[in-house]
């Protein structure tokens, strides 16, 4: 078993950290204001992040999922917006994954191919007030007339919710069905019953906006279903495997350069006549920092593996999720410990990564949940 990356996943990790570098600049100030970059947004796509596996009929780059990974993990060392690593890995493997694998040709045509190229932004649509964690508790219900569906119903804490141009919205068609009774639509954001909320403030990842959706007698036509009736849990189920597997590829390259960050200030900084890394207490710090991002790299590339080699990875994908999403937290309290005074102020760039991290353990399913669900199929 191999664990370098080849010549070509160094290249292409190398290529993704360097186009990334220029998203750095006046991060302060767009952190504070909540700002979204529709500029940069374009950038990411024109670069092909927004359709890494998607066909180039759809104008995606048709990319391996082995490709894929070491591109995520590049950006997210060369960006430190991880606002904006948030936003394409949300969009890829929630938005981007359903529609390559459910929707029809021409609804590929009309909401795949732009949002990859960066012309449609897509909101992914199924949490609720009372439907969080119980994901297949929802409330908001579609039912069907000759022609059209009518949806009812409200989408809370959803990314891009008060800029998106659709949603796939997750309703009931059959609430005597279970889980068989929820299907999947794709609800343009100017049909008549659509409102969405602003953006709504928040602890970290404030670039990229996060809001809610309500749906009042909200009609829609037939051919705005996505996938087939009653099919909405498995495209769900399916978009949740590759969100817990995937979407912290990204924060695994911050992690990388965080840590290396940290261990040249270490070696610079000087109390007591020498550098603080010569400090048993720090260096252990550092060590810990080293360990969390090297299990956190084999536990990714693992659950990519076998993702790509179609082997089961439900287990794998919540077990990389809870433990990536903890120990990025881990680190970067150790990083601003490291630093003292200065890891605190906004300043030096060091306390939002914490800020960031803290929303990991709670989208794709909280960390509380992860583990629920690997005891489960323990057999627990």
């Amino acid at each position: 078993m191999d664990f370098e990356l080849t010549d070509r996943q160094k290249e292409l990790k190398q290529d993704a950290l360097s186009f990334a570098s220029q998203f750095n600049k006046d991060l302060v100030k767009a952190d504070e204001l909540g700002e979204f970059s529709y500029e940069n947004w374009k950038k990411c796509a024109k670069f092909g992040l927004l359709g890494l596996q998607v066909s180039n009929e759809f104008g995606g780059q048709n990319r391996s999922l082995s490709e894929s990974i070491p591109i995520l993990e590049g950006f997210g060392y060369g960006c430190q917006d991880e606002g904006l690593c948030f936003a394409v890995n949300s969009t890829l493997w929630s938005v981007v994954e359903i529609l390559n694998l459910f929707a029809t040709t021409q609804q590929k045509q009309d909401y795949l191919l732009p949002v990859v190229q960066g012309k449609k932004i897509g909101a992914f649509a199924m949490t609720e007030a009372e439907s969080g964690s119980d994901c297949f508790s929802l409330t908001t219900t579609a039912r069907s007339t000759d022609d059209s569906f009518i949806l009812n119903g409200r989408k809370e804490l959803i990314t891009f919710a008060p800029i998106a141009d659709f949603a796939i919205v997750f309703a009931k068609t059959n609430p005597d069905a279970g889980t068989w009774g929820v299907s999947a639509f794709i609800v343009d954001s100017n049909t008549l019953g659509y409102q969405a909320s602003g953006v709504q403030s928040k602890m970290g990842l404030r670039t990229t906006p996060i809001g809610s959706i309500d749906l009042s007698e909200c009609t829609i036509a037939q051919h705005q279903l996505l996938g087939k009736i009653g099919a909405g849990a498995s495209m769900f189920n399916r978009a949740q495997e590759a969100e817990r597997g995937c979407i912290l590829a990204s924060q695994l390259g911050a992690m990388e350069r965080q840590l290396k960050d940290t261990a040249q200030f270490a070696k610079k900084r000087k109390q007591f006549g020498q550098p603080i890394s010569k400090f048993q207490s720090v260096s252990n710090r550092i060590v810990q920092m080293k360990l969390r991002y090297e299990i956190s790299r084999l536990l990714i590339y693992k659950t990519a593996w076998l993702r790509e080699n179609k082997k089961p990875v439900m287990s794998d994908a919540a077990l990389t999720n809870l433990y990536v999403a903890e120990q990025y937290i881990a680190s970067s309290m150790d990083a601003i410990m490291i630093r003292g005074g200065r890891g605190y102020l906004t300043e030096n760039e060091v306390e939002r990564n914490l800020r960031d991290a803290i929303a990991a353990p709670l989208y794709g399913g909280t960390a509380d949940i992860q583990r629920e669900l690997v005891a489960r199929l323990m057999g627990l």
